[in-house]
């Protein structure tokens, strides 16, 4: 009797994505941060103007000192938010050079070294901290920079939200919440919500280590509850009350303070 024909084994192909955020300037583990990985995803902030863990780290050290990065944090921290800007200003007063072109300068310096480590293909988007005029001189081919836009990763549909809202804090990409909420609008009915900024909600907003609520978006947390995406993948707050969440059926997740960590969230499927 001839033997059956072997049977042979089912192979099914598995996409693995590794998603960052809030790199604020370390270079060195986001080289590596797409090893393993079919693509990255990057959710913003990669400029570190001032580390609030070590305040000896970022532009503003570099400017003007230590003892006053102490003193801004310590402002900041106790949300003396018009005093932080007076002493703010004082400081740039007595530096001898525009603000903006000190800035500017610094940051692509960092931008220059942060691009040239992003893995092919990787898909980013700005953070509050962020440049966005300065991107497309740094993205190079294989990176795609999106905002209000949606990208489909091996039969998922993306959708990328950059940005934060308006604080007393005044970072560089704060927008209003009515042309946030369009962005989210543009978005809706993806697979997954790829923002820089949470949904609003308390133990998403809430950083255990500053102390205080950060700003995070109503019109967000109303397009997952309306549309019910399969995750939503966030940022901004490094470290919050809850790192993930269920909203209904989409899974909410901070994918970390990257800066800190060195090491991305995957997502497989």
């Amino acid at each position: 009797m001839a033997s059956p024909p072997a049977r042979k084994a089912a192979r099914t192909a598995r996409t693995r994505v590794h998603v960052v955020s809030d790199v604020h300037g370390n270079a060195r583990d986001l080289a590596r941060a797409g090893e393993g990985a079919d693509a990255l995803i990057c959710l913003g902030d990669l400029v570190l103007f001032l580390d609030y863990a070590d305040h000896s780290r970022g532009i503003f050290p570099d400017l003007f000192g230590e003892a006053n990065a102490d003193r801004i944090v310590e402002l900041r921290t106790a949300r003396r938010f018009e005093e932080a800007r007076a002493f703010g200003s004082e400081l740039w007063a007595g530096l001898g050079t525009d603000r903006r072109t000190a800035v500017e300068s610094a940051v692509r310096r960092q931008y220059a070294e942060l691009f040239a480590a992003f893995p092919t293909p990787t898909y980013a988007t700005y953070g509050n901290v962020d440049m966005p005029p300065l991107w497309p001189e740094y993205a190079r081919v294989g990176t795609t920079v999106l905002d209000g836009e949606v990208v489909e990763i091996a039969g998922r549909t993306f959708g990328f939200v950059g940005g934060g809202l308006r604080t007393p804090m005044r970072t560089p990409y704060e927008i209003d919440d009515e042309e946030y909420a369009a962005k989210i609008e543009a978005v809706a009915g993806v697979d997954v919500l790829c923002t820089h900024i949470p949904p609003e909600v308390p133990d998403l907003v809430y950083d255990t280590v500053a102390r205080r609520f950060e700003r995070g978006s109503r019109a967000l947390l109303d397009a997952i509850r309306r549309t019910r995406p399969r995750y939503s993948l966030f940022g901004h707050v490094h470290q919050p009350l809850s790192r993930r969440m269920r909203i209904g059926s989409t899974e909410c997740v901070n994918v970390g303070h990257f800066a800190g960590s060195g090491r991305p969230w995957a997502l497989e499927w």
